[in-house]
């Protein structure tokens, strides 16, 4: 069970679906809003403070990974795909775009529910003036805080989505060490999916567009044939 104060959103046009999740989602402690168009979703998270966006792909104004985009074009905030498309190329083009799950239709309250504690365990946001713990992660401007899920550069806040922070995370608790794609895999994504290596390279450019844009443009480097390390992490000159 949560405390009650974190907020799920979900976006679905079938209103039994959103009460079949709502049930669930209130069995785990979960406060929850609903939307049942892309626009409303927009709306919600625009007014309101959402921890987890739970959004099924069929709406009937805004395509699911259109939504999905632009939701990432400003917020971090973790999303769990609903669908019952179940192939690999729809689940990679939907983690590629930002998602940091995909949950195929049918599925159970307690397997959602359980998907969703473990990304919220890893995605508890910080207070805005929170400083950082004694678990926190550092190397040149760059400081990782796995305790609080909190990622800066040069003081500067980073809007990672879950699974960019693990990768974040893995690299800088061992910097001088290379990483193949598969070892980035098994600790990204902690719920056994798979994923091809052209996903793992989208998260790496995500994650250095978000790094170059504060300043670093040698946050991580490439070894080929090998797989990614920790740059030096230091202000453009």
């Amino acid at each position: 069970m949560t405390d009650g104060d974190q907020h799920v959103l979900i976006i679905d046009d079938e209103a039994q679906i959103r009460q079949f999740i709502r049930a669930g989602m209130e069995l785990g402690g979960y406060r929850v809003s609903e939307a049942a168009n892309g626009n409303d979703a927009l709306r919600e998270i625009t007014l309101h403070p959402i921890d987890l966006v739970i959004l099924d792909l069929a709406l009937p104004d805004i395509d699911g990974s259109e939504l999905l985009e632009r939701i990432r074009a400003w917020s971090g905030v973790p999303v769990i795909i609903l669908s019952v498309r179940a192939g690999e190329t729809e689940k990679v083009k939907l983690l590629e775009l930002g998602a940091d799950d995909y949950v195929v239709k049918p599925f159970s309250p307690r397997e959602l529910v359980a998907r969703i504690n473990v990304i919220l365990r890893r995605t508890a946001p910080p207070g805005a003036d929170a400083k950082m713990s004694s678990g926190a992660l550092a190397l040149g401007g760059l400081t990782v805080d796995p305790p609080q899920h909190l990622a800066q550069f040069n003081g500067e806040d980073l809007t990672l989505t879950a699974i960019e922070f693990e990768i974040l995370k893995t690299l800088l608790a061992r910097p001088s060490v290379v990483f193949s794609r598969e070892q980035i895999m098994a600790a990204a994504y902690q719920m056994n999916i798979q994923v091809s290596d052209r996903t793992i390279d989208s998260h790496i450019r995500n994650i250095r567009a978000k790094l170059s844009a504060a300043g670093c443009d040698n946050a991580i480097d490439t070894v080929h044939g090998v797989g990614f390390r920790l740059g030096r992490c230091e202000s453009r000159a």
